[in-house]
């Protein structure tokens, strides 16, 4: 019997042990998928898996971290049927995922007639903090794991564009009032007014302030700190870059029913050119030498963990 002082200077990850990386890494079921033609697929995400699992023995970020285990799954969401668990990573693919989701849970026929705000804004998902601490455990020792991560500057510019560069009702308001009125000096009574029409090396500037003007936002949130990857052991690492041929085979993998496949159109702003390795060359050349290489800093472990080469 603990006496109540004991309890309460115990550290709270002792009580989560439970969650941290296994010694060695689970394989995946694989009795699931049929045909060859998964082969190439199927290799690379080995690759992948045991690459992050390395790197997170080597890194073993368990010791610096001191966080709860309801936050670190409170990114996560649930699927029941299929016994699946996906980390929403914005801006990789996370709208399509959604509504992946949703059909396998049977909250919707197809993935094609879900709309955006429907997605985003319905709760129709459940999420794994929602669950009690037992069922949060059952889960993430049982359901298949998934996180989907994607380059880190691709996944920047493609947040600051569509945040950004269309009109926004959030963004402007509560991020781009903030960043003009802390980083353009001269700025005009429009711009602080509305928040309109913040540049790219602004955004940059409040992004590597470590007294931002106003707070983080999950949207150019590291990925190792939306999804823990080092504390939650993924069975599977799906990469935006292949985006399409890793859905369908993680879809496989979970028995997903023979007609569901992954969406292919992109979710908003669809006439604009995707952000590509030239569209992310164009928007840094609008930052000095050092402001690339902190922005780069900024997301060196993501670079480190997903193994992407440095730009």
């Amino acid at each position: 019997q603990m006496s109540d002082q004991q309890k309460m200077s115990e550290s709270p990850l002792s009580r989560f042990r439970g969650v941290y990386l296994p010694p060695e890494l689970h394989p995946l079921n694989k009795t699931l998928v049929k045909g060859g033609k998964w082969k190439d697929v199927d290799s690379t995400q080995e690759k992948r898996r045991s690459f992050l699992h390395d790197f997170c023995k080597k890194y073993n970020s368990r010791k610096k971290l001191q966080t709860h285990l309801v936050h670190l799954v409170s990114r996560i969401y649930v699927e029941d049927r299929h016994k699946v668990l996906y980390c929403e990573v914005p801006k990789a693919g996370c709208s399509n995922w959604k509504r992946v989701l949703m059909v396998l849970n049977g909250l919707a026929a197809s993935a094609h007639n879900i709309s955006h705000d429907d997605v985003h804004y319905g709760k129709h998902l459940r999420k794994l903090d929602s669950y009690d601490l037992k069922g949060i455990y059952a889960r993430l020792n049982t359901y298949t794991k998934a996180i989907f991560v994607r380059d880190p500057m691709e996944r920047l510019v493609s947040a600051f564009r569509d945040k950004f560069e269309h009109p926004n009702s959030y963004y402007h308001p509560v991020f781009g009032k903030a960043i003009i009125k802390k980083y353009r000096h001269n700025a005009n009574e429009e711009a602080l007014k509305t928040g309109s029409g913040v540049k790219f090396k602004e955004f940059i500037q409040y992004l590597l302030d470590s007294h931002r003007p106003v707070g983080m936002d999950i949207h150019w949130e590291q990925v190792t700190k939306l999804c823990y990857p080092c504390l939650i052991n993924y069975d599977f690492i799906g990469k935006f870059e292949t985006l399409e041929e890793d859905a369908n085979y993680f879809l496989q993998l979970v028995g997903a029913p023979a007609e569901l496949k992954f969406p292919k159109f992109k979710d908003r702003h669809s006439s604009d050119e995707r952000t590509s390795t030239e569209v992310v060359r164009q928007y840094l050349k609008e930052l000095s030498k050092e402001e690339r290489q902190l922005t780069y800093d900024f997301y060196y472990l993501d670079y480190l963990m997903f193994n992407y080469t440095s730009p």
